[in-house]
């Protein structure tokens, strides 16, 4: 008998998982149409797994291209401002050199125009 049950402890010994019906033949287990929905579904659930998978990959390399071009270009900033730095120092040596001359030549003595009109 199915699901006899072990008069020492109160457990089940046996357990038939075949349908026994009522002429005594055995019907084969059929899947139900919930396990092939089930099935479907986890091959869906795998596609958009993979799919989500290859977004994030895609993502994660093009936030990796951003990051070297960021880099690349806070390198050339800091070269550009390096290069700024030293330009204004060469511009400020040049202007007091021409002040010098300017000072040292007689044609750009300074008049005073006041004195004159009075």
């Amino acid at each position: 008998m199915e699901g006899d049950v072990d008069e020492d402890d109160g457990t089940f010994i046996n357990i038939s998982l075949a349908d026994d019906s009522a002429e005594g033949e055995r019907t084969a287990l059929r899947s139900r149409p919930e396990d092939q929905y089930n099935t479907m579904n986890c091959n869906i659930d795998d596609m958009e797994n993979q799919v989500e998978q290859e977004e994030r990959t895609r993502l994660i390399n093009q936030v990796l291209e951003l990051q070297h071009t960021l880099e690349d270009l806070s390198a050339r900033v800091d070269a550009v401002k390096e290069e700024n730095l030293k330009l204004k120092s060469e511009n400020q040596v040049l202007g007091q050199y021409i002040e010098n001359l300017m000072s040292a030549s007689s044609v750009f003595q300074t008049t005073d125009t006041k004195s004159k009109r009075k």
